[in-house]
């Protein structure tokens, strides 16, 4: 199903320039004492940070005459829009990034009634290289450094406070590593992202744990990591199969760490914080939607911690893939319930502008060979079986 190979180890590229967002508040501080300046000056170049003002013009409590030396200095420019397209009235957009080097990767802003929720990129490209998912199929470009991950939080955060998105200013309130790439691949930065996420001000957009999301298609020392941080996000893991035939090839990370030990190791993540976890499951036409798999994947979930959140696949022109009938969704919901498995299906954004990762980047590459992806809008199933829509995680 696909030739690429697993890749965990980031091909080596310039590095970003030096960015207040990569550095601990001592180290902003003493950067900003080496030009002359009074140390609080990176407090206030770190709450403009995090409150998405670009413009030096901008920052009326830093004295003009140093702005633009300090602004250069710590908050250079990381992250160009290269398009940004909107679905959903507008309540969905979709930002095309463009960084220093060229590199291209995506985040996706989406306003619901109650929250406002933003899917973010750790990664450009992706190394994991999982046959049905645009951006796996991309491989990897590289890690992204924290400032280019926090920098695609903050554009969010800012443009829901200037009352860009339909309905009003407004607080983003989520955020979700779900984008391009498998964030622990880059655990580091993620880790320093995640302090930023949770982080009261001027250093932090002050978010709760609960509301930050880290998928993984299972890479277990990262989970392992992740269990010994302290923090309680919510963990999600991309299975896509309940068993080792089927997933090695879905997911080809398996063929190191197997079912058993990543929903262990996600077991001792929920012990650990307390949380439940969440299993993504993309529902794929006859590869992976029978019966006889549900029924497995109740039995490995059973009494667990843990919920499933179904993906129904979409497929794109020209690929063998294609999302499982609802006949097969219904039926499959069906069996995990009665297994007493908390199911959901993912109430997703944006398919009519390439809302799944992955697509919008191959699309400005100029690649039409109908990679597919799996983020689709789930379709209403009616009864016997009602389903609810799991919205971000």
């Amino acid at each position: 199903m696909t030739a690429l190979p697993l890749v965990f180890d980031a091909p080596r590229r310039g590095k970003p320039p030096r960015h207040l967002a990569d550095l601990t508040r001592e180290e902003a501080r003493a950067v900003v004492a080496d030009l002359g300046q009074p140390a609080f000056r990176a407090d206030q170049l770190a709450r403009h940070f995090f409150r998405g003002v670009t413009d030096p013009a901008q920052m009326t409590d830093v004295p003009a005459a140093v702005r633009e030396t300090l602004s250069e200095a710590l908050l250079p420019g990381l992250l160009t829009p290269v398009r940004t397209l909107s679905a959903d009235g507008g309540r969905t957009r979709k930002t095309l990034w463009r960084l220093h080097d060229g590199a291209l990767v995506e985040s996706v802003l989406m306003r619901y009634p109650d929250r406002a929720t933003v899917c973010i990129s750790s990664q450009a490209g992706c190394g994991m290289a999982c046959p049905f998912c645009a951006t796996g199929q991309s491989g990897l470009t590289r890690n992204l450094s924290a400032a280019e991950i926090i920098g695609q939080a903050v554009a969010a955060s800012a443009a829901m406070a200037n009352g860009e998105v339909p309905g009003g200013p407004g607080r983003l309130s989520n955020v979700v590593f779900m984008g391009m790439g498998e964030p622990l691949a880059n655990y580091p930065r993620v880790r320093a992202t995640l302090r930023a996420l949770l982080g009261q001000a001027p250093y932090g957009l002050g978010l709760s744990q609960r509301s930050v999301t880290v998928s993984t298609v299972g890479l277990v020392p990262g989970i392992r990591k992740l269990t010994e941080e302290g923090m309680a996000v919510t963990l999600a893991v991309s299975l896509h199969a309940p068993d080792d035939e089927l997933r090695d090839t879905l997911v080809p990370i398996n063929t190191r760490w197997k079912v058993a030990e990543v929903v262990e190791a996600a077991d001792d993540y929920a012990a650990r914080t307390g949380r439940r976890y969440s299993v993504e499951y993309a529902l794929i036409r006859d590869v992976n939607d029978q019966p006889e798999r549900a029924d497995l994947l109740g039995r490995l979930l059973a009494g667990k911690l843990a919920h499933v959140n179904l993906i129904p696949l979409n497929p794109t022109p020209g690929s063998p893939w294609d999302a499982s009938p609802l006949p097969a969704q219904r039926e499959f919901v069906a069996r995990l319930r009665a297994a007493g498995v908390p199911t959901t299906v993912r109430d997703t954004r944006g398919q009519d502008i390439d809302g799944a990762c992955g697509q919008l980047a191959a699309a400005d590459l100029g690649d039409d060979a109908g990679v597919p992806t799996v983020a689709t809008p789930a379709p209403m199933l009616e009864a016997p079986v009602p389903l609810g829509a799991e919205a971000d995680a």
